[in-house]
């Protein structure tokens, strides 16, 4: 029998991809590979299709993780994929698998975030499901949206030259949850202990248990008529989301270490736990903000945008997406994925 750990989650991706039929509905436009699948909805419009599944014990920990935080994660996270295919949020469905430890009104708590994030993201939540669970608190979380025919962004359709652009900064998630960790264990050896969360670790802490799915970039990208050539969101670190997309567009790439945006806290808390702090940002994960590529010339309506970073441009070279640094040094980058 084959292990799972010998193919990693990109390798089960493809390989689940590659068994996979072709569709039989002519409405069915794209399926696995990108943020979302993609069917038709009008002469002018396509629907879009996300769902994404958390799990206690491994993308959360409800010693840290507050529910009402939780339920507002469980719909930002797949508000990121419609995001990703440069399209905006309509309805989610939301199915929970609950423990007889969970009282009503720890559920209560869970879904005043869904509905929370359900006001702020402009979505209806329109059904879903229940279940028990022996295992600890489940929460998937289907989503859909829509995006103009001639405005949808796959993760295939970067070009050589074009510009790699990143929204906010990275790697303050993964901070955060270094901060989170670390108090859990002091408050495992000592109960009676106070939390020493400081007020200026705030921002990383927000990161990790609250983040924001970037819908604002997509409006943004829309009032300046600019439409990225391909896009894809952060959730498993800037090293894996680049790979995706110079693997499905047989391009090469180059990012400059020193154009990766990386908060001052991020600055701090990584030097405190002794972490480089672009590792964190090529591998941490859960920023879930934008990387897309864009057209040199469509760069200049970004330039001066105070969210938008450029960080690289696509190469011809597929064999060749490298980190370089000021000095001249290049640096194979190599994705993470989950492993376990």
């Amino acid at each position: 029998m084959t292990t799972l750990d010998t193919l990693g989650e990109l390798g089960l991706i493809d390989r689940i991809r590659k068994e996979t039929p072709a569709a039989i509905h002519p409405g069915t436009i794209r399926g696995i590979g990108d943020d979302a699948a993609v069917f038709a909805l009008s002469d002018s419009e396509f629907g879009l299709l996300s769902t994404d599944m958390l799990l206690e014990g491994i993308h959360f920990d409800l010693t840290y993780m507050p529910l009402r935080h939780l339920g507002f994660k469980a719909v930002a996270v797949n508000v990121s994929d419609i995001a990703a295919m440069n399209g905006l949020p309509t309805q989610i469905t939301v199915s929970v698998g609950l423990s007889s430890r969970f009282t009503v009104e720890a559920v209560d708590e869970l879904y005043a975030g869904i509905r929370a994030a359900c006001e702020a993201y402009n979505v209806d939540l329109v059904g879903g499901d229940t279940t028990s669970s022996r295992s600890g608190l489940v929460i998937s979380v289907s989503v859909l949206g829509k995006v103009d025919k001639d405005r949808i962004t796959y993760r295939n359709t970067a070009q050589p030259n074009d510009v790699i652009c990143v929204t906010g900064d990275l790697g303050a998630a993964y901070l955060g949850l270094q901060l989170l960790e670390r108090e859990k264990q002091e408050y495992l050896a000592n109960p009676d202990m106070q939390p020493s969360l400081s007020e200026e670790r705030a921002y990383l802490i927000q990161r990790q248990l609250r983040p924001d799915g970037r819908t604002d970039i997509i409006h943004e990208l829309r009032d300046l008529d600019v439409v990225p050539t391909a896009m894809i969101d952060i959730s498993d670190g800037l090293a894996s989301e680049l790979l995706h997309l110079c693997t499905q567009s047989g391009t090469g790439a180059v990012i400059l270490d020193e154009n990766i945006p990386v908060d001052d806290q991020t600055y701090l808390a990584a030097e405190e736990f002794k972490i480089s702090p672009i590792t964190a940002a090529l591998n941490g994960g859960e920023d879930y903000e934008l990387l897309f590529t864009v057209k040199p010339q469509e760069f200049e309506k970004l330039q001066n945008h105070s969210r938008i970073t450029a960080v690289g441009y696509m190469t011809s070279t597929p064999d060749r997406i490298v980190l370089a640094t000021k000095a001249g040094q290049q640096t194979q980058i190599k994705a993470q994925g989950w492993v376990r």
